[in-house]
């Protein structure tokens, strides 16, 4: 008797644990729900106020280090677009998701990546310079692929990052052009980073101008701007981002990892 009346009770506090944990994840999910509508608001009321409409911005949600569960909660929500920035991780991570989710690369891609790279993503956010063009260039053509990609551009001259500077870029940009299997569909920047959102407007404003002479000079259409990130995506739409990069703001922080990706 005093065996069932303790299975019952080790019972019931394990149906209270599971219930537990089933409704910490529906607050989890909710949260990461709530997160992706405030974005989205955020979207649209930045697009409203400079004339734009919602859906000429399409939002990027960063995944960098956080799991494919984390994910799965923002497909969930109705989220079909996610960026990653390693491939090593995004090699172990796609796989285990929908396969009619969208995928983007936003980081720095190392030539030594870019085969595995390419099955993966949709568009490459971070051509940095004419000689990763080229090795793209060179293996989309052994792979068969035609890759789209952005050109990332460092606007504000900073020697920790990677990318064209605009002089630069003008005097390559129809070497870029001329690589038969890449579509460069548009501009990409990150600008330093800023106390106040505002300090990102000016280099924004110089990417898009940029964009804008080029397109006049070469009679090229460039139509995409990947800028903004959580700290600064509303100045960016305001600005003309169509792709904003938005991790922090609906994932949360990120987890920290100690393997090398």
């Amino acid at each position: 008797m005093r065996a069932v009346v303790c299975f019952s009770s080790s019972a019931s506090l394990l149906s209270s644990e599971l219930a537990g944990r089933a409704s910490a994840l529906q607050f989890y999910m909710a949260e990461v729900a709530d997160n992706l509508a405030r974005v989205h608001e955020q979207i649209a009321q930045a697009a409203a106020k400079s004339g734009r409409a919602a859906d000429e911005i399409e939002l990027v949600a960063i995944t960098k280090t956080h799991p494919a569960e984390k994910v799965r909660e923002a497909i969930e929500a109705g989220q079909t677009l996610f960026g990653e920035s390693r491939v090593q991780e995004a090699r172990a991570k796609i796989p285990d998701l929908p396969s009619n989710i969208r995928w983007h690369f936003v980081g720095h891609l190392q030539k030594n990546k870019i085969r595995h790279a390419l099955p993966l993503f949709e568009l490459i956010h971070g051509v940095d310079s004419l000689a990763l063009a080229q090795e793209v260039n060179r293996i989309a053509e052994e792979e068969g692929t035609h890759p789209r990609v952005l050109v990332e551009v460092n606007v504000a001259g900073e020697g920790s990052k990677f990318g064209f500077s605009p002089d630069k870029l003008r005097d390559q940009m129809e070497e870029l052009l001329a690589l038969p299997r890449l579509s460069v569909e548009g501009l990409m920047t990150i600008p330093p980073l800023a106390d106040e959102a505002e300090a990102s407007r000016r280099y924004f404003v110089q990417l898009r101008e940029l964009r804008d002479r080029l397109q006049s000079d070469l009679q090229v259409d460039l139509a995409q701007l990947s800028m903004g990130m959580t700290q600064d995506f509303p100045i960016a739409v305001e600005e003309g981002a169509t792709l904003v990069r938005v991790g922090t703001a609906i994932f949360g922080e990120r987890q920290r990892r100690n393997i090398d990706l």
